[in-house]
């Protein structure tokens, strides 16, 4: 064996090992839970733009940009739109003419200003609106029109049926082999209470969302090589891979 599969057998050791570490996913949870009370994941940018996320998130991001190769990349919520900027970027460096499609209710002008600023955001487009309306659909849909390889990233509010029918709407424009990935599932894992002045909490989550999509969907499965490698993620069970 040589020496880069020697070490590719020793990583997928180590991510097995991570899957069956009970203490370890204990410790994960319990640092998740307790730097969320201090805003540990807003702490973060990417190229210059705040992206709200854990830098194990932003990691695994990029990891699979890089390896699926997407010619568009869809993502609902974007806040300060560093997430924007990453996949724009790793798009960047693969080359070629993939793009970035952020889509949410509201785009404060100063944001939206720096955005267009950007050196990256030649491969970004900005659709304003909620991301279950029609015409916001017609708009990702006119774009998405004949793409080899989509991605996507579903960020936006974090309530049960909202994401449910995000599922519903965004899940045909994933390729087999790529992935659809719901953020903030880590809300049902916390006790009930922990999320503040929202309208979802545990019980009403994006977790429990994914659960009734997979129900009808078996052409999606959880990835969970990637939860079990990330130990720290705010989308434990959410990352979704289309395989048929």
């Amino acid at each position: 064996m040589d020496k880069i599969k020697k070490f590719q057998k020793e990583v997928t050791e180590n991510i097995h090992n991570l899957g069956h570490n009970k203490k370890l996913k204990k410790l994960a949870l319990q640092f998740i839970a307790e730097s969320s009370e201090e805003g540990y994941a807003y702490n973060f940018s990417w190229l210059g733009r705040p992206i709200i996320q854990f830098p194990q998130d932003i990691v695994a991001i990029q990891e699979l940009i890089w390896k699926i190769k997407p010619d568009l990349v869809i993502e609902t919520g974007i806040a300060h739109g560093g997430s924007l900027i990453l996949s724009a970027s790793i798009l960047e460096l693969i080359g070629g003419k993939g793009r970035v499609i952020g889509v949410d209710i509201d785009i404060r002008k100063h944001n939206r200003e720096a955005l267009k600023r950007h050196r990256l955001f030649k491969r970004i487009t900005l659709v304003e609106g909620s991301s279950i309306d029609d015409a916001v659909l017609k708009q990702v849909s006119k774009i998405a029109k004949d793409k080899k390889c989509v991605l996507i990233f579903l960020d936006s509010s974090h309530a049960h049926a909202h994401v449910l029918k995000e599922l519903e709407l965004y899940h045909h424009f994933v390729t087999k082999g790529s992935y659809l990935v719901v953020f903030d599932t880590i809300v049902e894992d916390m006790p009930k209470g922990t999320v503040k002045n929202r309208p979802w909490d545990k019980g009403n989550s994006p977790k429990t969302a994914v659960w009734e999509f997979l129900k009808n969907n078996k052409n999606f499965v959880v990835d969970q090589e990637i939860e079990n490698k990330l130990l720290i993620t705010s989308a434990p069970g959410g990352w979704l891979k289309k395989v048929e």
